[in-house]
Order: C-alpha cells, then structure tokens, then sequence
C-alpha cells in the first residue's frame, strides 16, 4: 500500500520549475545568451547534464560547487543545475579580489569551481590562496579555444537527483561582511521555491514576459529570480555586464518587460544618451536603498514601472514590497514617489513584518517610534554556515533581526529610518567599515581609522575614511586608497581620505557621528 504521505506531500524544491517548464513549453524560448538561445527542453537537458558532470567529477551530495561567472547562461544553469545534482551552490561576487573569494572558498570548502574564461586569472589566483583544492572549470572561449565547460557538459549523463527533505541547504550566499568577515548565508529548497512563486506573483511574470540580467545572479541567487522566471515559462535575457547603452538596445530589441536594479543602476539608465520612452510598460524591481521619488517621476516618463523592494541576503532576497492600492493612484506625484519609497509589508508569502523596540515588543503603529526590523517565516535563511552562535545573535528569540531601525505606519506599512549598524550601501553593495578600517590600519603610516558613508548622487553612499598618522611621516591619502584597492574590492575603497586626531567620546569611542557631519560638510566626487 502507499503510504498517504506520498500521495498528499511532496518536498519542494525550485528545481520542480524547470522539469515542469521543459515539459509545457518545450519548443518556446527559455534563454538567449551570447552567442545564441536554448529552448526550455534543451535548458532542461543542460541543467542535467550539468548534474551529471558534477556527479562525474566526484561531487557528491551535499558537496559544494562555486560558481565565479557574471550573468550568462553559465551561471543560470548552475542555479538549478547544482541543486538538481544534489549538490549546494555558492555563486561568487565577481567584483571581489582573489584573496575574498580565497576565503570563501575556504569556508565553503568549495570541491569544484567553474570560473568564467573573464575571470580566469582571479580565479587562478584565488585557488593558489585557499587552503582547499577545488576542481576548476573555465566556461567559455574565444579563438578556437578549448571550452572546458561544454566539453565535459557534452559528455556528460543526464542526472537528476530527488530532493528528500525540503529543508535541506540548497545554496550558500555570502554577505559583503557587514561586521567585517563575510557569513554564509544558507538557503533552503522550500524557501526558494516560495520566494521565486513571490517574485513571480509580484512582478506579474507569465509566459509572454521576457527578463533581462541586470541584477547579479550571484546576490541572493538573482533574489530567486533564476526560479521566478523558469516557473512562469519566461525568457532569460542574459547579460555578461551592465552597460546603459547595451541595456537600452536590449529593452528594445529583446521585448524586454522585466528587470531588476539598484536604484543607481536606474540612475545610469535615466542618465544615458539613449535614453527614450518605451514603446511598451516595463516592470523595474529595485532595492538595496530607496528610490528618490524625482528618479521615479523620471522612470514614469521613461514608460519603466517600479516596484521597490526591501530585503536581506538571510531573507532570500525581497521579503518586503511596497504593495500599491489602487486609490493610490490619484495622488499627487509627490505623494505617489513617497508612498512607493517606503519599504512596504511582507510578500505574499511571507510572514508578518514586524517594528521590535530593545525588550523584543512591537513599536506602536505611528509612523514615528524607531524599532529594529524582525522578520521570520519560510523565506528567512536555515542560518549561518558554520556559525551558530552569529545565528543565535541574529534570531535571539525566534524573529531574524535585521540591522535596519525604522517606523511602522498606521497602515502596517514599514519604512527604513537608519541603520544599527554601521553599514555602507554603495551601488547596491553593502561595506563593512571595520573591514576598510582593518586594512587601513595595516598600511605602516596609519596609527587608527574610522570609515563612514556618506551620501553621493550616484552610489547613494560612498566611504570616506579618517586617519591618524602614526609618527611625524606625512600621510598620502592616494597610497591609502590605493593600498586598500590591493586589498579589497574596489568599490569597498574609500573615496577620500581625511588625516588628523579622531573625536572621541570619554570613554575612548570614535564619534562617528561627528566624522559624518564633517564628510557631509565636504563636496562629493
């Protein structure tokens, strides 16, 4: 007899979308990519054969298999390809240096990388400072090369390993170190199958839309978008990198209806020389800051429709939407930009958003008594990789706290006022100033640093940093900056460096309160 679970239960995994897309629409286009497209069963048979070449590589499950590529089809078919092999995907930010992606590869104790042909040389590099040994595969070739990649795909054997347990990891992201190293942030199979169902609800996918690759695959898995579009039989529109004026040919030329974006990314958009309206509504998701409401006014007469989002690596992405009401709609623009700047509620799947004060208890609805953002529900992550007491401290009593302080409104509506901690968000990307201070104070003419964000037109933040001199050498802020650009990515370098005594408190604690008035006080470049 078959035992009723079988029959009512069934575990969930985002790997289910692509089965279903290859068999409903088979013969239509999944992905356009450099070069040419695959239909969704030829995307289907890649994705297993992707599988199989793990398996042969001796990837086992549970493995971890690192993916360092910008937004091609390459790291769209690791996106469910790893998880189809039973395997848990860390895809690399391509914008850290090697000794980054070093120690990521260390923590993850990544058994496999396939590294981009763009990126080989800090791929190489990364790998000869890691302790662990990873299998490299380089994807791609120019001039009669050998593609390692399609070589051993091409031989491989379709493979499809079941998902037993729908809690089981499925990926492991990696924060921009927010408190100075990075966490491995550890996704679930059930909670990217309901966060992509989310997204697509939210976006409005259906099987005519057709998404273009601006946001990076490898920030939060695409915030479950690589699931969101497969599940609603779209077109992926893949983009090796961001360029305005590629991204507007693309907008036309492709049909584009969706996309994602920082907000300075629909800056650079509104800015470019080919710039226009669009014949047809173009549905922006964004997030990382929110948007000005003069840049949405603009969005508006470009015909791009935006939808802010709000969200965390450890929330899979956009757990909260500034969900619109129709009698929204005859406001003023001005109140419409500032109803759609705040950050919203909870997804369609996710659980109530909640405003904490210090004792763990809900702020009063008011629109003004300032709390800690808490979330919880099956789009909050399994915790940190090998880490528990930093999951204890982010999840003391069962409610993910955000690090972001805001307001809830009367209308159960959660708007961002400030940050707990001391986080830059420069062009999407989140800096941890004891990071940049940490190499700062490792160059021999600086004695101490303190890091802070200030605003910038275009980034939305940018670091600036302060230092004392260490001895009576004169310091030369461009050797600080170019220091820290050896060191680490270089949008994590400060803009400009600032030497003289650091304020402090009476207790010895740096005021940086103080230093970000002054680096207000300076113009911005």
């Amino acid at each position: 007899m078959v035992a009723m679970d079988a029959l009512s239960f069934q575990p969930l995994s985002p790997v289910s979308f692509l089965e279903r897309s290859a068999l409903v629409y088979a013969d239509r286009t999944a992905v356009v990519t450099e070069g040419g497209t695959f239909t969704y069963a030829e995307h289907w048979l890649r994705v297993r054969r992707l599988a199989g070449m793990l398996h042969g590589l001796g990837v086992g499950p549970g493995e971890r298999v690192a993916v360092l590529a910008p937004n091609t089809h390459v790291l769209l078919e690791a996106s469910t390809g790893v998880a189809a092999g039973g395997a848990v995907l860390v895809a690399l930010n391509v914008r850290l240096q090697s000794r980054e992606i070093a120690t990521i590869l260390d923590h993850s104790s990544a058994s496999v990388l396939i590294v981009d042909r763009d990126l080989v040389q800090v791929g190489q590099e990364s790998v000869e400072l890691a302790r662990v040994s990873p299998r490299v595969v380089v994807a791609g070739a120019e001039g009669g090369e050998r593609d390692e990649y399609e070589e051993l795909l091409g031989s491989a054997e379709p493979r499809r390993v079941p998902v037993e347990d729908e809690h089981s990891l499925l990926s492991i992201n990696y924060t921009s170190g927010t408190t100075g190293s990075p966490k491995g942030v550890m996704y679930h199979h059930r909670g990217a199958y309901l966060q992509a169902l989310a997204m697509a609800f939210h976006a409005k996918l259906d099987a005519g839309s057709a998404y273009l690759w601006t946001l990076p695959m490898f920030h939060t898995n695409g915030w479950c978008f690589p699931w969101a579009v497969t599940a609603a039989g779209a077109v992926h529109v893949c983009l090796r990198a961001v360029v305005p004026e590629v991204v507007w040919q693309k907008l036309r030329d492709e049909a584009v209806t969706h996309f994602c974006a920082a907000p300075t990314v629909l800056t650079s958009l509104a800015a470019a020389e080919q710039a226009g309206p669009l014949r047809r509504r173009v549905r922006a998701m964004t997030g990382g800051a929110p948007p000005s409401p003069s840049l949405l006014r603009r969005m508006d007469e470009l015909n791009i429709e935006v939808l802010h989002l709000y969200g965390l690596t450890e929330t899979f992405g956009p757990a909260v939407l500034c969900d619109w009401r129709p009698e929204w709609d005859d406001g003023s623009p001005q109140e419409r930009a500032q109803r759609l700047a705040r950050q919203g509620v909870g997804n369609v799947i996710a659980e109530r958003v909640r405003v904490l004060d210090d004792t763990g208890a809900d702020v009063p609805a008011d629109g003004g008594t300032l709390g800690q953002v808490a979330m919880r529900g099956n789009n909050v992550m399994l915790g940190y990789y090998r880490d528990e007491e930093a999951t204890r401290a982010a999840a003391p009593d069962g409610w993910f706290r955000t690090g972001d302080l805001g307001v809830m409104h009367p209308d159960g509506y959660v708007e961002l006022r400030d940050r707990l901690k001391d986080i830059i968000i420069s062009g999407g990307e989140n800096i941890s100033s004891i990071e940049v201070e940490n190499v700062l104070c490792q160059h021999p003419s600086v004695e101490e640093a303190a890091v802070v964000g200030v605003p910038h037109d275009h980034w939305g933040e940018v670091p600036v940093a302060f230092v004392t001199a260490r001895g009576s050498d004169p310091v030369d802020p461009d050797a600080l900056i170019a220091f820290v650009r050896e060191r680490l990515a270089r949008f994590k370098a400060p803009k400009s460096v600032v030497v003289g005594d650091l304020p402090k408190t009476s207790t010895g604690k740096i005021q940086k309160n103080v230093l970000r008035e002054t680096a207000r006080s300076q113009p911005s470049s």
